[in-house]
């Protein structure tokens, strides 16, 4: 189901969803201590390198690349965006992160709004940039098989909303941060794995529970729980200017053809951001290259 699917929110009282938008419209754009510091963790730790920024337009876009395991890139790249490439992005996030009042404030005040039609359209009419990964959840929880490929089945809400804004779209490609954890046991096979039978015995798993969004069983720096700081790269592809469609609906043909070229991009800088880490490997300190065994 897709972010912009409007049976897919929490928030169907309508006096609810209005205090939504109106708490992610003003939400102030970090400064200071804010910023610096969640920037020189996220430096210290995976220093990530930025290419073809020069490609980002100045007008305000809907970024869309591929998404990471457990979505922890939205902590390398919102950092990142601030500090380096002066965008407070606004991350589009899943209807359960929500779910919970308290928990729900506490992450629009980071910025993030869930994804919905309503709360997108609002911070478009108002400029904003916003960010969004259309892979969800499953590209969040994908097999090391599937490593840097985009499950994005056959959702089109993220073209659909940016054409009827006249929204450009900027399409990018991360690396490093599927590799934050290595895969103990993949989500597919934990059910049936020991761990799984334990999980299952506390009630953590259950008959109904959806496999292809079960999480993998993850394993960090040396057996630790916490990330290996892989370095990260993030790459730029092409805008795709939607302005012509700015109150309209693309044809499906037409969305389809948007689609695959915004795809495109991001597969072209997977490739190209894979090849610039296999060429500066030997660039990490021996502490690096240990933690990311």
């Amino acid at each position: 189901m897709s972010l912009f699917d409007k049976d897919n929110a929490p928030l169907d009282d309508e006096e609810a969803l209005a205090n939504h938008i109106a708490t992610a419209l003003a939400v102030p754009t970090p400064s200071g201590l804010d910023l610096e510091l969640p920037y020189r963790i996220v430096k210290r730790l995976f220093n990530p390198l930025i290419i073809g920024a020069d490609n980002i337009p100045e007008q305000p876009c809907l970024f869309v690349g591929n998404h990471s395991l457990f979505a922890l890139d939205g902590w390398v790249l919102g950092p990142v965006f601030n500090k380096e490439l002066g965008r407070f992005v606004r991350g589009l996030g899943d209807k359960f992160l929500f779910s919970s009042p308290a928990i729900g404030e506490r992450i629009l005040k980071t910025g993030a709004v869930m994804g919905h039609p309503e709360v997108c359209s609002a911070l478009m009419k108002d400029g904003r940039d916003l960010i969004v990964f259309p892979g969800g959840a499953q590209e969040a929880v994908k097999p090391t098989s599937e490593l840097y490929e985009l499950k994005w089945k056959e959702r089109y809400g993220f073209v659909k909303l940016a054409a009827k804004h006249g929204y450009t779209i900027m399409p990018f490609g991360s690396v490093g941060p599927d590799e934050f954890y290595s895969h103990y046991i993949e989500g597919r096979d934990l059910p049936d794995s020991a761990p799984g039978k334990i999980l299952k015995r506390l009630g953590l798993i259950t008959d109904d529970f959806r496999s292809d969004i079960m999480p993998p069983l993850p394993l960090g720096a040396l057996g630790t729980p916490f990330p290996k700081p892989q370095r990260c790269y993030v790459g730029f592809g092409e805008p795709v200017d939607l302005s012509q469609y700015k109150g309209r609906t693309p044809t499906p043909k037409q969305q389809k053809s948007i689609r695959a070229e915004v795809a495109e991009q991001i597969e072209t800088q997977l490739a190209e951001l894979l090849f610039a880490r296999a060429q500066n490997r030997g660039k990490d300190g021996l502490l690096r290259k240990i933690l990311t065994l």
